[in-house]
């Protein structure tokens, strides 16, 4: 359903010794949308992240996912149930190739992450299923060059097909085109814009071009509250939001 939601926060706060990080933050994501979360520096985007995959423990509120509560769930636990931050598994290693990186993904998924042992006619098993996800994210070319020698925007296609090895339901993608020159965010943003046929995708993202193009909906924030959500066109004439975040950073 269109207006199914996949993850949804209620109340969501976190306090660090007094300090107000996130604030009652009620977020409602649909499944099958790629959805922003933006705002100045100190918005609390990351927190929030943090808080959406248990690396923090929310000292207030709720957060569902898939109509479940995974407030007190590990990490782990909830990468399991589909719920996966690009970082956790996009950490690729350098002298091993494309395919090498992403069958290692496939490895954990299936239980065996570092079964590096093993014989290379079990490995092999994983090379079909890795070929194909270097496809998806188009990186078929690069499939036995070491991941030191591949070009920027190219790596982080890299992580996020080990990201969908995990075979995720919803990828949160924390600034997927940090560091990227405009053909490499070119790239990236239509890779984005693919995988969300299949995955929905919360993203924290600084380059609101990309926001505005890819995005269905968008939550600011400021000062770990929600100060306003919608689509792009609606925000841009939210004069809050101007005051708060996009006059101010608005390229």
């Amino acid at each position: 359903m269109a207006d199914d939601i996949i993850l949804e926060t209620q109340g969501m706060t976190k306090e660090f010794a007094g300090f107000v990080a996130v604030s009652d933050v009620d977020l409602r994501v649909k499944r099958g949308t790629i959805h922003a979360l933006i705002g100045p520096n100190g918005a609390g985007k990351t927190t929030c992240f943090n808080l959406l995959t248990k690396f923090l423990q929310p000292t207030r509120g709720r957060i569902l996912y898939n109509g479940r509560d995974i407030t007190a769930m590990k990490p782990a636990d909830v990468a399991r149930l589909g719920l996966v931050r690009s970082f956790q598994i996009s950490a690729v290693f350098p002298h091993l190739t494309a395919l090498e990186n992403v069958r290692v993904a496939l490895q954990r998924q299936h239980g065996n992450s570092f079964d590096f042992w093993r014989s290379k006619a079990v490995l092999d098993r994983f090379n079909g299923r890795a070929r194909e996800l270097l496809d998806d994210v188009g990186l078929s070319e690069f499939a036995d060059t070491p991941a030191v020698e591949m070009p920027y925007g190219r790596k982080r296609a890299l992580e996020i097909a080990t990201t969908l090895a995990l075979d995720p339901d919803m990828m949160l993608l924390d600034e997927p085109m940090a560091g990227m020159g405009h053909e490499d965010i070119d790239k990236v943003a239509a890779l984005i814009k693919r995988i969300s046929a299949k995955y929905t995708i919360l993203m924290v993202e600084h380059n609101l071009n990309v926001v505005a193009n890819l995005s269905d909906t968008i939550t600011v924030l400021t000062r770990g509250k929600v100060l306003a959500e919608g689509d792009y066109a609606t925000l841009t004439k939210d004069p809050r939001v101007k005051e708060a975040y996009l006059g101010a950073g608005h390229e």
